[in-house]
């Protein structure tokens, strides 16, 4: 089984903390959206033609900003030249301003069954700290209305350890989400990336970020609120209700094949890792013109142990201890089990019939665990 994410490289505007790749010029969004159907024809080349989607993920950017003829286009370019699960998992970005009515009408004719919609705040100050498009308001009715529409599989995304945020709006935050009844929801605690919005107000004293103190008595509160809301807690980030984790990126921590499509996607297909130009200009020149427009390596047996630990430890799923005996050099089993050895005795791990997982208290010591067994 194999999953397609699709790289929409477009926003309304730029949110404060956001390093990703896309671009407020909606002009040339004809051009990119054709290139991007190019590369999907193109991609298909990459998996064996037994090998079945399960998952597809529009994601960006803001795929919602699409109009109808061009996310059709997107979707009959996969239907035509992909092999689809008949229970594939079709999961789409939106923005709550995006959603409405009409829009929900679009995305259902299309077979998306799954929406993540990035909620961020229930909050206006901390949604216009975040230079967001939308209100509080906005973000409740999105959810509202994606539910009457009959699309019970819904995520959002919510943000803690903000200068804004407090613990009692955190937990204000929260409830909101609990009453909404939402299945599964991914919060983030606040990252200052390099080059941002959020990085100048840091940089120059503007702002001034929480202690971390904050940031784990919130976490802590998330734990404490998605377990009574009957969520369950299987990635660092991710909280699912039976039956609602997300297929797509539970894929990718399982280490599953996937075809990243659009300017600054990236593809990992065997042992093959590739990812593609973050220009949109160089991308749709190099497609049209049937030149480069990505770069690839070979992942090495180190890379891929070390990448196997990085993904598997943050998940229910945990490190399976006789794959990395089975399946890697006694080299790196030897300093695997040396340097487990240390947290054998502690409050921080747990093993049982082979699994390596994290406890709630390891969970907040995750990178330095991770970077301990990473053999360099």
């Amino acid at each position: 089984m194999a999953g397609i994410y699709i790289h929409i490289p477009f926003c309304k505007q730029k949110c404060s903390y956001c390093d990703f790749h896309f671009s407020t010029n909606l002009t040339h969004r004809k051009a990119i959206i054709d290139a991007i159907c190019k590369e999907i024809q193109q991609k298909k080349e990459l998996l064996p033609n037994s090998e079945k989607i399960t998952t597809i993920y529009v994601g960006g950017g803001t795929p919602s900003l699409l109009f109808e003829e061009e996310l059709t286009q997107l979707v009959d370019a996969i239907y035509k030249h992909y092999n689809l699960s008949s229970a594939i998992e079709f999961t789409l970005e939106c923005n709550p301003d995006d959603i409405d009515n009409n829009k929900l009408r679009i995305v259902k004719n299309i077979g998306v069954n799954r929406l993540s919609i990035g909620v961020q705040s229930f909050f206006d100050e901390d949604l216009k700290f975040f230079n967001r498009a939308h209100n509080q308001q906005q973000a409740e009715k999105s959810i509202l209305l994606s539910q009457d529409a009959g699309i019970e599989n819904i995520t959002i995304d919510l943000i803690y350890n903000s200068p804004l945020l407090t613990l009692k709006k955190w937990e204000q935050n929260l409830d909101k989400f609990s009453a909404l009844k939402i299945p599964h929801l991914s919060a983030y605690t606040l990252t200052v990336e390099p080059k941002t919005a959020l990085h100048h107000l840091v940089k120059t004293k503007q702002i001034q970020l929480p202690a971390d103190e904050q940031a784990i008595l919130q976490f802590k509160l998330l734990l404490e609120k998605t377990k009574q809301a009957g969520l369950i807690h299987y990635e660092v980030s991710n909280f699912g209700k039976e039956g609602f984790f997300s297929q797509h990126n539970s894929n990718y921590w399982k280490g599953e094949n996937y075809l990243g499509i659009g300017p600054s996607a990236h593809s990992f297909v065997k042992n093959k890792r590739s990812w593609n130009v973050s220009s949109n200009t160089k991308y749709t020149n190099a497609i049209n013109q049937n030149l480069p427009y990505f770069e690839e390596e070979i992942i090495d047996e180190i890379t891929a142990y070390n990448e196997y630990v990085l993904t598997r430890l943050r998940t229910l799923w945990g490190v399976d201890i006789h794959y990395i005996k089975n399946t890697f050099s006694a080299e790196i089993n030897a300093y695997f089990t040396k340097e487990l050895a240390a947290y054998k005795n502690t409050d921080l791990i747990t093993i049982s019939k082979n699994k390596l997982t994290l406890t709630p208290e390891g969970i907040f010591l995750a990178d330095k665990i991770t970077s301990d067994l990473f053999y360099v």
